[in-house]
């Protein structure tokens, strides 16, 4: 945390791979940095910085020579000059009415951890969620038949329930819930058993596979989804792609006015995922939805600490579709969506 333009070593380290993710840099990339910061736990302050000025940090593994400088340059009461540079990339000006949504948007829906397919602890996730300022984010890694992604057995999920539990007990200002993004299998079921279902506090479901099938075919999958009593948030609705590492991908097609509407009866909050390179929904079915009166849920789908900042970008999405905040879920108090969720 920076204090009278200065900052800790470690808090320069851990920032920096923070803004990287942001900028969904390469992996290696951002962990040089975490690895980095890693390396210096349990020493104290005194001992980094006299380490640090006589060289001796250079030798220790885990710590290459930017990660070093910045180091160093913060053991002499400077920003570290790469710190400077992601700040610089990464500001980004909102306008009013998405800065005033984005200060009344308390939760996160979407997140995946080391789990599944997330790059870093769950207690992390949880850690820069709360920094953020969020009151509560739903862990939803992925279900047993993504197995590209290390979806989690039931066995698995037994035990990220235990572990979910654990990490709750170091808080009072802040609750990380139960989830699950579960998919949507092609017979329109959801990939994971009842009982460990029903224990949740948030199912998100989603379509991963098949995403060429007809219109048909798709709709009736994504109503079996929608229509089951433990579903809570339907998401990335068309699985496209925009940009990024994994190229691009056309949305899928399905009778929109017919999903929207099995949403809006089944009490199943519509998505908008805030991915840079998903943006989904797309501005036109965004606006099926509002006719349709759904609900909406702004998730940052994040797979790692600095993708929780992706917020600001569905804010801004939700204010240029007309979403008003109380249509918006994650605006809600803890309490209330807890509620509404178990319903």
């Amino acid at each position: 945390m920076e204090q009278n333009g200065r900052v800790e070593p470690v808090d320069a380290l851990n920032e920096i791979a923070f803004w990287l993710e942001r900028e969904r840099a390469q992996n290696f990339k951002v962990q040089a940095f975490r690895k980095a910061a890693a390396a210096l736990s349990g020493r104290s302050s005194e001992e980094i910085a006299a380490q640090a000025r006589s060289g001796r940090l250079k030798s220790v593994s885990g710590i290459g020579s930017t990660s070093f400088e910045v180091i160093r340059q913060a053991v002499d009461g400077r920003i570290p000059e790469y710190l400077q540079k992601v700040r610089e990339r990464n500001a980004h000006e909102l306008s009013p009415a998405a800065a005033t949504l984005l200060a009344a948007l308390v939760g996160d829906l979407h997140t995946h951890s080391e789990w599944s397919d997330g790059t870093t602890s769950i207690e992390t996730m949880a850690d820069a969620a709360r920094l953020l300022g969020r009151n509560y984010i739903a862990l939803t890694d992925h279900s047993p038949s993504l197995k590209i992604a290390h979806g989690l057995t039931a066995d698995r999920l037994e035990r990220q329930l235990r572990e979910v539990s654990r990490i709750n007990d170091r808080f009072d200002d802040f609750q990380l819930l139960a989830g699950i993004e579960v998919d949507i299998l092609e017979s329109g079921e959801l990939d994971q058993t009842s009982d460990l279902l029903e224990r949740l506090d948030v199912v998100v479901a989603s379509v991963h596979s098949k995403l060429k099938a007809d219109s048909e075919t798709m709709t009736r999958r994504m109503l079996g989804g929608i229509e089951n009593p433990f579903t809570n948030v339907l998401g990335h609705c068309t699985g496209r792609l925009l940009e990024g590492t994994r190229g691009t991908r056309e949305q899928s097609t399905f009778d929109a006015a017919r999903i929207f509407a099995a949403c809006a009866d089944n009490n199943v909050a519509v998505e908008i995922n805030s991915r840079p390179e998903r943006q989904d929904p797309p501005d036109d079915l965004i606006a099926l939805a509002l006719e349709a009166g759904c609900l909406f849920s702004i998730d940052t789908d994040a797979h790692a600490p600095g993708h929780l900042s992706f917020l600001d970008l569905g804010a801004e999405r939700a204010i240029s579709n007309g979403v008003p905040a109380e249509r918006i879920i994650t605006t809600w108090p803890r309490e209330r969506l807890l509620e509404w969720a178990s319903a």
